[in-house]
Order: C-alpha cells, then structure tokens, then sequence
C-alpha cells in the first residue's frame, strides 16, 4: 500500500495525518508526507536527492518542516515506510502529478486549509483533486473512523467503491451497506378521484418494488464483503440517494462514507457532480470517493490479482 499524504500543518491537515496514523494498514506501507508551497525564496527537497524548490519566505520554510517533521513522527509503525518531499506549483496539479509519479491508491483529504502555502478549501483544490485524480480519494473530517457506510447500486462505481472498503486498512471495520431506491411522487393531481387513486396505487406498488430491488442489491453487496471478511449489514432506503446516505451517516458516529463517481468528460471532470459532489458537500463526516475509470484491486471476487490500483495519497486540504 503507498501513500501520499499532502499537508498545509491546518488543524484539517492534522485530522487527515491522525485518520492515515490511526488505520491498521498492513505493515508494508509506504507513505510520502508532502507540503505543497508557492513562492520564489529557496527551500531544499527532503527526499535526499538535492534539488531545489522554492517558497515565499523563511517563516514558510520553518511552518513547513515542523509540518512534514510532525507527520513523519505520526507515522512511525514497524514495516511503514515514510518518506517527505516538498512541492512546487499549483496545488491540484502538483498533488496529482505526485501522485501519479509515487503510485498511489487512495488520496485522503481535510477538508480546510491554509490560504499562503497553496490554498486548500474545499470546493477548489479538494474538489480538483477529486475529480482529476486517477485513484481513490478520502475527504478526511475526523481523526479516527469507527464504521463504513458504503453507497451500493449497480453502478461500475459503485463496484469499485465495494471493492475499496474490503483493502486492508478498511476491512476490519464494520460496514453498512445502504442502496437508496428513488422516490416516486404522484405527479397527477387534477384528475377524478378514481384515476388519481389508481396512479397512487401504482406508485405505491413501483415504490415497493424499487425498495426490494435496492435491499437486493444492498444484501447481495454485504455478502461478497462478508466474503471478503468484513463484517458488513445491508440496509435499504427511498429517496435522494445524496441526502439519504449523508442522512444515514449520521446517525452513526466517526462514519467513513464511500461512493463511487461516474465518468465525466471534458469541463464536467473538474465539477464532480450528481451523488458524489453531493455527499462529498454536505457530509459531516469522512467520505471516500472511488472512480470507475481506474482497475481496483478487488478483494471481493475470487481473483483479486486481476484488477490493481496504484496509490494512497492524503492530502490535508479542502
């Protein structure tokens, strides 16, 4: 496992660092701690390879080591690997570029940071990297994750985001498995009462048979994950599939909630949208954002040595 963890020293940097520090990730682990910065004073690399990046001043430089020191410390683990690099350039780009370069299989994200080392608020580079990214992201919003609540439909996305929650670092916590069946409204209000009545009837009756399917859908995704060892339990719901899973979150506590994102092409990509922009704004807990566009190593099926994904990437940003 490889991961990139991208910090501003924010207090939704930290909260990253402590998530990354608190997961049992296996021994093997390998992670580069990175501040990006922007600027034209002088600051050496940390990688012991001697070049040279550049940072606006001498109190930058000092923030930023004491930064990369501090999270270096958080990951010392026996078998974890760290390392620490300081970055250059806009801030989207250079993490997506590290990480492509390091990787990765998962980037893991605060939701708030610095406006002077390479501003980090949610809605731009955290949303950028989100969408731009070529593996898994995790918007980070606690310190520690006691239970996954997983988005599942058919989507590819959604396959890919089940495949996620059963990795190592995930596997050993309790997940709840939520497919949402969408909510039918009446739509004919000015007809007589029997017509009226008989369009509810069979609303009602698409209604019910939507939530079967979804509590279908969300049992036969528990059980490969039971499968694949996690202790997972399916649940169905009706209505906005953002809103209900944002919803359902929350009333469980130190959540980490993973969706899948479909494909966008051209100017879309850097918008996010539908579900996944949704939860990602209005969750109040952790949530983990999967592409469909990537092979993820799938613990869920018998083979899991077919599909591969490279990267863990945190970054303390929003």
């Amino acid at each position: 496992m490889r991961v990139l963890f991208a910090t501003d020293g924010s207090k939704s940097a930290d909260l990253a660092r402590d998530l990354i520090a608190a997961l049992p990730w296996p021994e093997d682990t390998r992670i580069r701690v990175v501040s990006v910065v922007e600027g034209r004073s002088v600051l050496p690399r940390f990688d012991g390879e001697g070049d040279e990046f550049v940072v606006r001043d001498d109190a930058i430089a000092r923030h930023v080591e004491l930064t990369l020191d501090a999270a270096v410390q958080a990951f010392e683990r026996p078998g974890w690997s760290v390392d620490r690099i300081v970055l250059d350039g806009r801030a989207p780009s250079a993490i997506i570029e590290e990480a492509r370069g390091y990787g990765a299989e998962l980037i893991v994200l605060g939701s708030h940071g610095h406006s002077r080392i390479a501003s980090m608020l949610l809605g731009s580079t955290s949303a950028e990297v989100v969408a731009r990214a070529h593996c898994p992201v995790l918007v980070a919003r606690d310190r520690v994750v006691e239970e996954v609540v997983l988005g599942a439909d058919t989507s590819v996305a959604a396959r890919q985001a089940e495949a996620v929650v059963a990795w190592p670092g995930f596997r050993e916590l309790p997940a709840s498995v939520v497919s949402v069946a969408s909510a039918y409204v009446p739509w004919i209000d000015a007809l007589p009462g029997v017509v009226t009545t008989e369009v509810l009837e069979a609303e009602a009756y698409e209604a019910d048979q939507a939530l079967g399917r979804a509590h279908a859908g969300a049992a036969a995704a528990a059980g490969r994950l039971q499968m694949a060892g996690v202790r997972a339990e399916p649940f169905a719901v009706q209505g906005d599939a953002a809103a209900e899973l944002v919803a359902f979150a929350m009333t469980r506590p130190h959540t980490l909630l993973v969706v899948g994102s479909r494909a966008h092409g051209g100017l879309a990509k850097l918008l996010l949208g539908g579900v996944a922009r949704n939860v990602l704004q209005h969750a109040a807990g952790s949530v983990l954002v999967v592409p469909e566009t990537v092979p993820v190593r799938d613990e869920t099926r018998a083979d899991s040595s077919v599909l591969t994904l490279t990267s863990l990437l945190t970054l303390g940003a929003g």
